[in-house]
């Protein structure tokens, strides 16, 4: 009775929560095997939110199911976003920019439809189109203003700008900042701590800078344990790494040539 309650008053308890934390959920369940690229940069982000979320304070649990659900529409058109390509076949290849930005903004509007089909709370709806706020796909933006200047015509920013809203709350925005610095740390592959660092900070000044946390309720005091938070998971992933010698061929006991 509490449960069915709760779903008509759009409350989210613990236990949904944890429900939903499930990865034998459908929607879980298409993004690893539509969308496998998108499924492990969707973990990865997730342990980057939940500890950012539990060292200021905010919900951790909240935070971490919310990620799983942000890019759900991504295997709508799962070989259209990088992480999930095959090879080096890039479909934008044969598009302009502008549908190429149509193609990126509809996994916000694709991952909607799918939570209304699945009944998703609203708690966790919202995770979907505040991740990217009102910001811009800037990559075809700038392909389509140099195109642009090149023939005389003009750009309108609103084709390449998300829908929004921007992020409401401190765990939709601690997402929308460890979805861009996870992003932003894999592209660069930083060879120092240090690097890392610089990198996280310079994402989250970005979209500080750009108004995208203006409604969050985030501090600054919030920003700088986030950013902690954030170096401390991806140090663990992209660390340098040892390069292995190359095996060579040895003779074994028997006489027998082996790699070793």
């Amino acid at each position: 009775a509490f449960l069915a309650l709760s779903a008509i008053l759009d409350l989210i308890t613990p236990f949904q929560l944890m429900e939903l934390s499930r990865p034998t959920h459908p929607l879980f369940r298409q993004l690893l095997l539509k969308a496998p690229g998108t499924y492990h940069h969707t973990l990865l982000v997730a342990n980057m939110a939940e500890e950012a979320a539990e060292r200021i304070g905010a919900d951790g649990l909240l935070t971490r199911v919310g990620t799983y659900y942000h890019d759900i529409g991504k295997p709508v058109r799962p070989y259209f976003f990088t992480e999930n390509r095959v090879g080096s076949v890039n479909p934008h290849e044969r598009l302009d920019p502008r549908t190429s930005a149509q193609i990126i903004l509809s996994h916000v509007q694709d991952g909607l439809d799918l939570a209304d089909k699945y009944h998703l709370p609203s708690a966790i709806r919202s995770f979907i189109p505040e991740h990217h706020g009102t910001g811009i796909v800037l990559a075809f933006y700038r392909m389509a203003v140099q195109a642009a200047s090149d023939n005389g015509r003009e750009v309108r920013e609103e084709d390449f700008r998300y829908p929004g809203p921007k992020p409401q709350s401190r765990e939709t925005a601690i997402l929308m900042l460890a979805d861009t610095c996870e992003a932003r740390v894999r592209s660069a592959e930083p060879d120092s701590a240090e690097e890392m660092d610089r990198l996280i900070a310079e994402t989250i000044k970005a979209r500080l800078d750009s108004g995208q946390l203006d409604e969050s309720d985030l501090t600054l005091r919030d920003l700088t344990e986030i950013r902690a938070a954030f170096l401390n998971v991806l140090q663990g992933v992209f660390h340098p790494r040892v390069k292995y010698p190359e095996p060579v061929k040895v003779k074994g006991a028997d006489g027998q040539e082996i790699l070793r």
